[in-house]
């Protein structure tokens, strides 16, 4: 079997490669800069070019590309996508409807939205991670005074001063502002439903298309609430849930974040800067004594990379509630999850002074994602469903 594989920037794309060849199938790699985009000349000549004198069994890409999709089609080659982001406004491209598709979901109430929509081209798989490396990689001596700590969160606090609500949030009216605040506090106390897309009505869309308008692709159907709150909204949610944690947990305790962005308004905390995905982010999970999750809001009952990663490396996961972690891991024997900011440090506070419990959580974990939560195993599933097609 031999496949063109999207060479894009993409969290695991060398894992997903390794994952390729170890189920005996060979992949050539394709990248054009127009990828993102909806339409380019160029980048349709690129692709006829790629596969003009090879045949493929199927195209496949981490995220969805409506643009790969449409050369795909055009050439009645099978589009295989594989989506760890969400929000992905791409998903609601009319490509999505092409025959060709073959899209796996992550998180299933996406997957849902869109079956129900009458889109058959869709599927569920929850994520996946290459355990053997992460799990077997060694840190040198001279990195332990950055990897080691009570407790880390690798990831953005959406601080960025260019953040969509922020710039929103300014030009609104009065009541409006309100509003908002309001469903976001509200939000911020619930964990396992997205409440927020429901709760903006049509005044209030109305105001936050006057302070930043927002105008579907042109070959797009999603609406300008699905935009706003999964963009604007969770965004912010993520930075107020972020810091609001951290904070709390570094009061009493050693935290580490690993982040792009300056944190003056987490005096207390670590702020050891970005670090490679590939090489140091592992290491991180292997020496921190609690790892934390703590997924954007859009994500509404899926598994984020960043959990699988942190269990796949034998790291300790400390994560918010999310619902699919249920269907495939057990709580209090390979995870912990809180579902408030002081359950958080509740259980901060238990793990670190119970090792043994901690070290045992952390190998169950292992285990269960070696024997069922590798790439090797998403690829299986992958085929599978082509075949049954």
């Amino acid at each position: 079997m031999k496949i063109l594989f999207l060479d894009s920037p993409a969290f695991a794309k060398k894992d997903m490669l390794e994952a390729f060849h170890n189920c005996n199938i060979e992949t050539d790699l394709f990248m054009h800069e127009d990828y993102n985009v909806r339409k380019s000349a160029a980048y349709d000549a690129a692709f006829d070019a790629a596969v003009e004198n090879t045949s493929y069994d199927f195209v496949f890409s981490f995220n969805y590309y409506p643009i790969l999709a449409t050369c795909a089609h055009r050439h009645n080659l099978r589009y295989v996508s594989y989506v760890y982001d969400s929000p992905l406004v791409a998903l609601y491209s009319f490509t999505i409807t092409y025959p060709t598709n073959y899209i796996f979901l992550f998180d299933y109430p996406i997957y849902e939205e869109l079956k129900q929509g009458g889109i058959d081209r869709v599927f569920y798989l929850p994520l996946a991670a290459n355990a053997k490396r992460l799990s077997t990689m060694q840190a040198a001596d001279s990195i332990l005074d950055i990897i080691s700590s009570e407790i880390s969160f690798v990831g953005s606090l959406y601080n960025e001063d260019h953040l969509l609500y922020d710039r929103l949030y300014q030009k609104l009216p009065a009541f409006t502002k309100g509003y908002l605040d309001a469903i976001i506090a509200a939000q911020q106390q619930v964990y396992g439903e997205f409440l927020i897309p429901g709760l903006l009505n049509d005044t209030i869309l109305s105001d936050m298309q006057k302070s930043v308008p927002y105008a579907p692709n042109e070959d797009g159907i999603e609406t300008p609430c699905y935009i706003y709150a999964n963009y604007f909204l969770a965004r912010k949610l993520a930075e107020l849930d972020r810091t609001a944690i951290l904070k709390k947990l570094s009061a009493a305790h050693q935290v580490k974040l690993y982040t792009n962005n300056p944190t003056p308004q987490l005096p207390k905390v670590e702020n050891m800067g970005a670090i490679d995905y590939y090489e140091i982010m592992p290491l991180v999970f292997q020496h921190s004594k609690i790892n934390l999750n703590i997924t954007l809001r859009s994500i509404q009952k899926g598994i984020p990379l960043r959990a699988f990663d942190i269990m796949g490396s034998g790291g300790f996961l400390l994560t918010n509630y999310q619902e699919d972690f249920l269907n495939y891991f057990v709580p209090g024997e390979d995870f912990i999850y809180y579902s408030s900011y002081e359950e958080a440090e509740t259980y901060a506070d238990y793990y670190l002074s119970h090792e043994k419990e901690r070290q045992q959580i952390a190998a169950n974990a292992l285990g269960k994602i070696l024997e069922a939560h590798t790439f090797e195993h998403r690829i299986q599933t992958m085929l599978s469903v082509i075949d049954g097609q």
